[in-house]
């Protein structure tokens, strides 16, 4: 039975969230546009929270072996010295992830993924959620993420993965969107498509580790990248 990382909500609804012209520009098969929409529209009816931040909530207390939710987590004693940078809003985790002691918000395109104004060794944990695909240069990305984490940190994400095919580049393709199908700002173009190899970009990076944290195959999987 399916249980929520953030509330340990058992309830969840669903709706379709894919709309024709991004499925047409993705190619995506009735099985992918499937199990996407499960991923980005099925929510826990207690906190509201869809199945990509659920995957994320679950890796980060899985991480730290906690033993609970992550609402407990971000108030425990384990999460009370740990130094959070959250690079654009988690989906619903970002209110919660504020009550963390020690954390730190910024945002993309705003504050430049591939070239992070912060100091290096200054983070235990970097988060961001379905943001990676929407950079130009997810590698150099991840390299500003590995910079600017402390030598034992940990950078958990999400992004939207094709599980069946290789990654690609969107650049000189046809612009294609996300975040909604009348919401076509220069933030939501997808310059990335990500896929089975997705871990390559992680170790491009620099990391020496890439590890899956999976809550429901294909659709929720979040990433953890260290060393």
């Amino acid at each position: 039975m399916l249980t929520c990382a953030v509330c340990d909500g058992r309830e969840f609804v669903s709706r379709d969230v894919l709309w024709e012209d991004l499925i047409d520009k993705w190619q995506l098969s009735t099985y992918e546009t499937e199990y996407i929409n499960r991923q980005q529209g099925q929510r826990c009816v207690h906190c509201g929270n869809n199945l990509r931040s659920i995957a994320l909530a679950k890796a980060i207390v899985d991480t730290y072996e906690f033993n609970g939710t992550l609402k407990e987590f971000v108030v425990s004693k384990t999460a009370s010295t740990i130094r959070v940078l959250e690079i654009n809003e988690a989906g619903g985790l970002t209110p919660i992830l504020k009550c963390l002691p020690n954390h730190k918000f910024i945002a993309h395109p705003e504050f430049d993924m591939m070239n992070l104004n912060l100091s290096s060794h200054a983070f235990d944990l970097i988060i961001h959620s379905d943001t990676l695909e929407h950079v130009k240069d997810p590698v150099r990305a991840l390299h500003e993420c590995r910079r600017v984490l402390d030598c034992n940190g940990k950078c958990i994400f999400t992004i939207p993965v094709i599980v069946d095919r290789v990654s690609r580049s969107r650049i000189g393709l046809p612009n294609s969107y996300h975040g909604s199908s009348n919401n076509n700002e220069n933030d939501n173009i997808v310059y990335t498509e990500f896929g089975m190899d997705f871990w390559k970009y992680v170790i491009k990076a620099g990391f020496t580790k890439c590890l899956m944290h999976v809550l429901d195959f294909p659709a929720a999987v979040a990433i953890e990248a260290s060393g």
